[in-house]
């Protein structure tokens, strides 16, 4: 984008975030949005809930500024936030309900991250930015790489360099980084981190865009619903194909492997519990950080079901007022010709090329021929002398893994997550310790699931021991979460 004068003079006109820096109540604004939507990752809150917010903000204010600062209500706050000539808060209604919601605009978070890094910082690390700019610098000139010869011999030095390592640490050479080093990193992690809530807000901004766009082309459109669809699904398909739909479909599969998630959540515990990290006094949400990222994606992938929930409801509106044409043309098919019954039209009416029907018969259809003669071969069949005791057949333990899941999906229904142990006290294990693993399995196959390593949950079950009493037995493992 070109900074000249008409475009700075136009952005400081329309643009909401230089509006929010332009106003007077800037402070209250950024500061009260920050607290209550950017620093705990809030997507949506009801009206009701952020004006009792806001009121207890205002009451403080009050009390220092005096009575006569910020004389309007909570809610008159809001609503002019949320104004177009504002932009600084979404206001709409969910599906099926009447009160009313805010969500945070793509433009006030900018406002407020640039606000942010005002602030001035204890220690600006540079080494892991240009490490992180190099990295990608060689990702890209490897990526694009066409030449085999070239590319193997990339793979080979690196391999080298990775012996090289190896032999160092095996014979006692640990390189580790110093205290320096680590707050460098975790800084450029933490501003990643936060830089992608960001990204996610206005992703979601952006299909909301398409989903306005789609419900005024519906509500203006008076051409045919086949022209109608091809330009509406044109569209959402250049979204998905953009860089933007790639990029955004490539990070939610990633996100989504349960085997990523563990594996981040172990690197987050661990470098978190280093005493260089531990000294910048970090977020309590950083442990966390992965769900947060989740929970932002979910509301892009809802988002984009609302567009098709809307062209669904299109298709349904349109079929029947075609079905309710069609009726009517037949109507006046039928009035016509009881109107013309009684004269015979004059003329021919009709002509046939041959007045004559093609009569097959039954039995002159030819009857069914196999293709090939099976070739039966005369053998006496022998009985066995083997020694077979077959009651081992009757001893196979087969668990139903389609009854264990029917079961956690009833669960799921009321609820957003449920862990493994509550699902064992409302159905208790029936086949033991088969059962129980038949649960991890469909975890990790069939179900979303998170695996809390910091909380041991016993699950016990009844059993029969040697003797043929029932004994309980019980099996201590993490702390296993089933998501919907």
């Amino acid at each position: 984008m070109s900074l000249d004068y008409t475009t700075l003079d136009t952005l400081r006109t329309h643009h909401p975030a230089w509006r929010l820096l332009r106003s007077e109540h800037a402070p209250l604004v950024a500061g009260f949005l920050h607290r209550v939507f950017v620093a705990p990752n809030v997507r949506v809150m009801a009206a009701a809930d952020l004006a009792e917010v806001l009121e207890d903000e205002l009451y403080a204010l009050r009390l220092q500024l005096g009575e006569g600062a910020f004389p309007r209500s909570a809610l008159d706050y809001l609503n002019d936030w949320a104004a177009p000539d504002k932009g600084w808060l979404r206001k709409f209604y969910r599906p099926g309900t009447d009160e009313a919601q805010f969500d945070l605009t793509p433009a006030t978070e900018k406002a407020i991250a640039w606000l942010v890094q005002l602030s001035e910082r204890q220690f600006v690390g540079t080494e892991s930015r240009l490490l992180t700019l190099f990295d990608l610098l060689k990702q890209m000139s490897e990526g694009s790489e066409a030449d085999p010869a070239r590319r193997i011999a990339e793979l080979q030095r690196k391999r080298a360099g990775i012996d090289a390592e190896i032999a160092r640490v095996q014979a006692g050479d640990v390189p580790l980084l110093d205290d320096t080093a680590l707050k460098d990193r975790f800084q450029q992690f933490m501003q990643g981190a936060r830089e992608l809530l960001s990204d996610f807000r206005e992703v979601e901004y952006n299909f909301r865009q398409l989903d306005r766009r789609v419900r005024e082309r519906i509500a203006l459109w008076e051409g045919s619903k086949g022209a109608l669809l091809e330009e509406i699904m044109g569209e959402r398909d250049a979204i998905g194909d953009s860089d933007q739909g790639k990029s955004f479909r490539a990070f939610w599969d990633f996100l989504l492997s349960s085997h990523r998630q563990e594996e981040l959540t172990a690197l987050l515990d661990r470098v978190l519990a280093l005493p260089a990290v531990a000294e910048l006094n970090p977020d309590t949400r950083t442990r966390r950080v992965h769900y947060d990222w989740m929970e932002a994606g979910e509301h892009t992938q809802r988002t984009v079901a609302q567009l098709s929930q809307q062209l669904r409801r299109f298709l349904d509106d349109q079929a029947w007022l075609e079905n309710r044409r069609i009726m009517d043309i037949l109507r006046g098919i039928e009035s016509k010709a009881l109107a013309l019954r009684e004269t015979a039209p004059a003329g021919v009416v009709m002509e046939m090329a041959e007045p004559r029907a093609d009569i097959e018969l039954a039995m002159e259809r030819p009857l069914f021929t196999p293709a090939l003669k099976p070739v039966i071969a005369d053998l006496a069949v022998q009985a066995g002398d083997g020694d077979i005791d077959p009651a081992v057949l009757f001893e196979q333990v087969v668990v139903d893994k389609a009854r264990l899941t029917r079961h956690i999906r009833h669960a799921l229904q009321e609820r957003a997550q449920i862990t493994l142990s509550e699902l064992v006290a409302t159905q208790a294990l029936q086949q033991g310790l088969a059962e129980l693993v038949a649960y991890l399995q469909l975890g990790s196959e069939t179900f979303s699931s998170v695996v809390d390593e910091d909380s041991v949950e016993p699950i016990r079950w009844q059993a029969l021991a040697a003797d043929g009493q029932e004994v309980t037995r019980c099996a201590r493992l993490p702390r296993v979460i089933f998501m919907r």
